[in-house]
């Protein structure tokens, strides 16, 4: 469709835009000015756009679509580059296995997923699933025993590249038979006394720190609760009639329970595949790009209903490196 375009009018176009100008252009890609004008008017004329016009001294000044264009361009000679390191890796034979993790209270599916699109790109290489929390597959990352992993955030590393991948909203998890399951949704005061299943405290100390502020904040007040180690603890205590929980929205649920969403809140959990910024395999920046086409972006993205003032919450939890951020918006980002 669009056979015209090659990889060097978007090199030649985005010298052009971030130079300000052809003659600045033409000498750092080491090239004649009159072809630089021929190839920046040919794209232009085949794509029915316009990237800039020319102001005075020779400037020349980036319309709306130029400022697109600056962006697009450099994340598609970036994708090049990232392609070509990954076959140029594989005919190395640097890529024998790779080591994925994924914490608990990641999406199951979005694991399987990556998993199986790398499987499809190297057939041959064996992956080697793993599990664990956010902090602990962290350190592994960094170290090297594991190449890429599925976490929530907030996380913060400077060696670490932090790809978010998914949001999904927190819900309230309760039994069908709950006089409470009657209604469509619940207010924050329907937590009080019956948000009593909680994520245990020392798998993520910060974030169930932070939980408990966020909801003394809402005006519910946490005092005797149950502990789970994993999701499905949670579910199981719930059944059990231990009281209610908060859970990724999705999450395949017993036949026993339903979820409701609450009134005037927006938490959510927040998915990202980490990897180290220098040492990882060169396949992983591909199959992120993959993966962003094939799984549901900001799933169930939805605007509070109206109430008092909607909270946004963000959980840090585990050891550091997940560090509070501060001084920004606040939103629920629960660790597993």
């Amino acid at each position: 469709m669009y056979e015209w375009a090659e990889l060097r009018h978007f090199r030649y176009l985005l010298a052009i835009l971030e130079r300000q100008g052809f003659r600045a252009a033409a000498e750092e890609l080491r090239t004649a000015q009159p072809n630089l004008s021929v190839q920046a008017r040919q794209f232009q004329e085949n794509a029915s756009v316009r990237l800039f016009r020319k102001m005075k001294g020779g400037r020349i000044r980036p319309t709306d679509t130029g400022v697109a264009f600056k962006v697009l361009a450099k994340f598609l000679l970036e994708t090049r580059d990232e392609v070509l390191d990954a076959l140029i890796a594989i005919e190395r034979g640097d890529v024998r296995s790779v080591r994925f993790g994924c914490t608990p209270l990641v999406d199951e599916a979005v694991f399987r997923t990556f998993c199986d699109l790398h499987k499809e790109i190297l057939p041959t290489c064996p992956v080697r699933p793993t599990h664990g929390d956010t902090a602990h597959l962290a350190e592994e990352v960094l170290s090297g025993k594991v190449d890429a992993a599925f976490v929530t955030l907030p996380l913060r590393h400077p060696d670490l590249r932090i790809e978010e991948v998914r949001r999904d909203r927190l819900v309230v998890c309760l039994r069908r038979d709950d006089p409470l399951a009657g209604k469509v949704s619940l207010q924050t005061f329907d937590l009080q006394g019956n948000l009593t299943v909680l994520y245990h405290p020392q798998r993520h100390p910060d974030a169930h720190e932070r939980l408990l502020e966020l909801l003394r904040d809402s005006g519910v007040q946490i005092e005797e609760y149950s502990w789970a180690s994993h999701p499905s603890e949670m579910q199981t205590l719930v059944k059990g009639g231990h009281g209610f929980a908060l859970i990724r929205e999705g999450t395949t649920l017993d036949e026993e329970l339903t979820t409701r969403p609450i009134v005037g809140v927006d938490w959510t959990v927040d998915t990202a595949l980490i990897y180290h910024k220098v040492n990882h395999p060169k396949t992983v920046p591909i199959l992120v790009k993959r993966l962003l086409k094939q799984i549901p972006q900001n799933s169930k993205e939805t605007t509070p209903s109206k109430a008092p003032a909607s909270i946004q919450a963000s959980l840090a939890g585990g050891k550091r490196p997940p560090q509070r951020v501060k001084d920004e918006p606040v939103q629920m980002t629960l660790l597993g």
